[in-house]
């Protein structure tokens, strides 16, 4: 857009393009007014923007067509969509084409009647709109505003006609509730401009789709509310029409128009009969469910003319809505789900408002929960019992004050628990709902208080072990209210725990001895623990010594120490964890997490990964003359020193090995939560096969106030080349969570590998200078993999003794008194050398090479280079 004359050319070709690419032209048109919108600027009023916007009423207003082709037809219904969006999306751009669009609206007769008119009417509600918010804007200013016909707009007024998101986000719906909201525009009686406009579009609405009905409708309402010039009566001659409706949409846009205008446009008559009809309406055979919910939920939010409420959210039922007229809506059986639960809650404000707690209404009612209840006691479908217990909620909602109905059904739930412990779920979730929405309602703890009796009293035949989970589930939700005494819990733990002890504590059952905990450890948080101690202690000393699983008796252990140990203080402290911010709901959590809530558990249970490495390994700087320790042979003549060499490496106890250290220390920048960590378990994956496999490395912890640990990599070369180890870890962080990282990889290098010769340490100099001779002579005849080669550089004598000094020292076997030449022999393992005959000509350093390996070649001809650049640079 940054070039609008480009943009302008491109789109005035578009009406020469033939007739055969219609839809191309179309989608073109929809392309660019998607990036004029998204863009901003049809809301700046670009030069490209103003072009395109001409060029798209041209297209609206260019009637030639084909015969029988209606690619023009097309092409103008594509035009009219892309006006209306941009008058959407940038409210009043075209308030200045009105009554052009007014005539191209009457003129037309095809299918573009309905286009024209859906774009005439928003643009004269945005251009109302508009008015209401200048000052000093009256009748005048709307009657030029309808008979304007310049351009879409003047260089001199682009900034008044700005609108931002905000503007055009109140302009989605103006029609929210009285009339009286809605801004205004005072015109006095002299709007018969105005009048006419709303006239015509009125008169042909009929010729409209439901659908576009409903939208007219709904912007002639909210200009009628804009103008108070405008009498609400306008509408008279099409509110029977409404009103006798069987199309959604309009019934809907019909209850807009009684919500804005109330008893200006609709009389008591209407009123009624809208009412009743939305009561027929709701129960029509041959509507589908949703629309007869729809029309409930009109009639639960029905627009009175004097409304007695006038909360927003209040859904007080209209005064005509009686009993008797709301009597065919009672709920059946036989309803679906979704009706059932809304007539009954629709029956429910009904009577709420009758207010007679003995009337047949409200009976009826309960009779119709308790047929609930039956079916599900027979063994009703899990959307029964859904339904059941949604219908139990909504009943105690508005009718727990009625103290026979809400007796009989906390009894009546306490029989179902007994009979079908799987519903306990459900029941715990109505306690819970009813204790949250009805907080001064104590109807729950009356039902706590059931259940506790009738699962306390239960023989204990009467029910198999499977049921002993349910059970203990809803008796530690009865253990969490401090108003229940909980001497009927203990005693029944303490028949369940001891006397039938070949069943319950020998089977092991880990499930069912968390339950016992979580009921115990519910019970250490009562406010009576003083006078429950002793039988709570029983329970615990009972199972840690004789319950199947350890891990029970254990945790059995450790609350039967915080019970005789701690006082209640700092007994809470140990068990709650931290009020929420703002004293909201504590939330509780078991010390092992064996009983906590799901997510704590799955949290504890799951392996993190980290985002970035968290640690590394970093090479210690090692002591190049310490020897490496190998087998010891005994000394032997200096003339059998090779024969003897060689002959431990076919003894099986020789094993050739490269040992590296490390040390493990934190990486910056510092993660405050990985401060302490415990249990790290290093895991090595080599990228090649030159080495054998490393197993994997414990440590204990890591401390970052502390020293690091020295991490100790014994490698066994298969091969002494150069390679990379992939490392990664698990570890436990302080919080008790196990995390997974990857670490920075170790590289090793190919002078890593180089070992001093493996030759007891009893034998003398001579006999290791006469290995040297020996093998050199051996490797000198190339024979295998023997190679020699010589390596050249410019190095001085002062410079060549100090790198000698510096990389080979612990590997010299020269003869002192051969000064002039310096011989180094390396061994790498497993049974691979490298001798070096080091010498210095003039000013270039020669080193002579030979070794059993000629692989190995390469790889020290990039060593040496290495080490004599860098030490020519020092000296330089």
């Amino acid at each position: 857009m940054t070039e609008p004359a480009t943009e302008s050319r491109s789109s005035c070709c578009l009406p020469s393009c033939p007739f055969r690419s219609s839809q191309f032209r179309c989608h073109l048109l929809v392309a660019l007014t998607s990036v004029l919108v998204c863009s901003s600027c049809v809301s700046s009023r670009s030069r490209a923007s103003l072009d395109f916007l001409d060029l798209l009423l041209q297209i609206a207003q260019d009637a030639s067509d084909l015969p029988g082709s209606g690619t023009q037809r097309c092409l103008q219904d594509m035009a009219c969509d892309c006006l209306r969006e941009m008058e959407a999306c940038c409210p009043g751009l075209l308030s200045q084409r009105l009554e052009l669009l007014a005539g191209l609206w009457q003129q037309e007769t095809s299918r573009l009647h309905q286009a024209f008119g859906v774009l005439q009417i928003l643009v004269l509600r945005n251009a109302v709109y508009q008015l209401t918010n200048e000052t000093g804007a009256g009748a005048l200013h709307l009657k030029a505003l309808l008979g304007g016909n310049t351009s879409v707009v003047w260089e001199g007024d682009k900034e008044s006609f700005h609108s931002d998101t905000k503007e055009s986000a109140i302009l989605s719906s103006l029609i929210l509730g009285p009339m009286g909201r809605v801004p205004t525009l005072h015109t006095g009686p002299d709007c018969k401009e105005l009048r006419s406009v709303l006239s015509s579009l009125l008169e042909e609405s009929y010729l409209l789709t439901p659908l576009c009905q409903a939208a007219l409708f709904h912007r002639l309402t909210e200009v009628v509310a804009m103008v108070p010039g405008i009498p609400p009566t306008v509408f008279r001659a099409q509110l029977l029409r409404l009103l006798g409706t069987n199309e959604v949409c309009l019934l809907h846009v019909t209850l807009l128009m009684k919500c804005g205008f109330t008893d200006s446009l609709f009389s008591a008559e209407d009123e009624a009969f809208l009412l009743k009809r939305l009561v027929v309406l709701s129960q029509h055979p041959l509507l589908s469910t949703p629309e007869k919910l729809f029309y409930m939920d009109c009639i639960r939010h029905f627009p009175e003319n004097r409304p007695i409420s006038c909360g927003d959210s209040d859904e007080a039922l209209p005064v005509l809505l009686t009993p008797q007229l709301a009597s065919v809506l009672l709920p059946s059986v036989f309803n679906d789900s979704a009706t059932l639960l809304s007539r009954l809650y629709l029956q429910a404000l009904v009577f709420l408002e009758e207010g007679d707690e003995e009337s047949q209404g409200l009976a009826y009612i309960y009779d119709h929960l308790t047929a609930l209840l039956h079916i599900v006691d027979k063994g009703g479908s899990r959307d029964i019992v859904v339904t059941f217990f949604r219908a139990a909620f909504l009943f105690l909602f508005y009718f727990h004050h009625v103290e026979w109905y809400s007796t009989c059904l906390r009894e009546q739930l306490c029989h179902l628990y007994i009979q079908h412990t799987q519903l306990a779920p459900h029941i715990l979730n109505l306690v819970s709902q009813t204790q949250d929405r009805l907080p001064e309602c104590k109807w729950f703890v009356g039902l706590l208080e059931g259940l506790q009796r009738v699962i306390t009293r239960a023989p204990l035949g009467q029910f198999p072990l499977r049921d002993l989970s349910c059970h203990l589930t809803v008796l530690a939700q009865v253990a969490d209210e401090g108003e229940i005494s909980q001497y009927s819990t203990l005693n029944f733990l303490s028949t369940i725990v001891t006397r039938t002890s070949s069943s319950l504590c020998t089977s092991g059952n880990w499930q069912l001895g968390n339950g016992v905990l979580g009921v115990c450890r519910r019970v250490l948080l009562h406010p009576n623990l003083d006078s429950l101690l002793i039988p709570l202690a029983d329970i615990l000393q009972h199972l840690t010594f004789n319950y199947g699983d350890t891990d029970i008796q254990d945790h059995a252990r450790l609350y039967y120490t915080l019970l005789t140990t701690l006082s209640r203080e700092k007994l809470s402290a140990v068990l709650v964890q931290n009020a929420a911010e703002g004293g909201g709901q504590v939330k509780k959590r078991t010390l092992s997490c064996v009983m906590a809530e799901s997510e704590g558990l799955t949290n504890t249970l799951t392996v993190h990964q980290t985002e970035k490495p968290i640690f590394q390994l970093t090479e210690v700087l090692s002591d190049l003359r310490q020897e490496m320790e190998n087998l010891q042979l005994i000394q032997d003549e200096e003339d059998k020193a090779l024969e003897n060499y060689r002959a431990q490496f076919s003894k099986s106890g020789f094993a050739s090995l490269v040992i590296l250290k490390y040390h493990l220390t934190h990486m910056e920048p510092h993660d405050p939560r990985f401060e302490q960590l415990f249990s790290i378990r290093l895991h090595f994956s080599l990228s090649d096969e030159h080495y054998e496999q490393l197993q994997d490395i414990s440590i204990p912890y890591l401390f970052r106030q502390r020293l690091p640990p020295v991490v100790q990599l014994t490698l066994k070369p298969r091969r002494p080349y150069p390679t990379t180890i992939h490392v990664s870890a698990i570890f436990t962080s302080k919080d008790g969570l196990t995390w997974h990282t990857t670490m920075p990889n170790i590289h090793v290098a190919f002078q890593q590998a180089f070992l001093p010769l493996p030759a007891p340490r009893t034998w003398s100099s001579a006999s290791i200078r006469n290995i040297f001779e020996g093998l050199w002579e051996e490797i000198c005849f190339e024979t295998g993999d023997s190679a020699i080669s010589l390596f050249c550089c410019q190095l001085g004598e002062p410079a060549l003794k100090s790198l000698v000094e510096k990389h080979f020292l612990p590997f010299v076997v020269s003869d002192p008194s051969k000064e002039y030449e310096l011989r180094v022999l390396l061994f790498l393992p497993p049974q691979s050398h490298m001798l070096l005959k080091i010498s210095s000509k003039e000013d270039a350093a020669q080193f002579n090479m030979a070794t059993d390996d000629c692989q190995l070649l390469p790889h020290m001809n990039s060593y040496l280079l290495k080490v004599t650049s860098s030490q020519d640079s020092s000296v330089r």
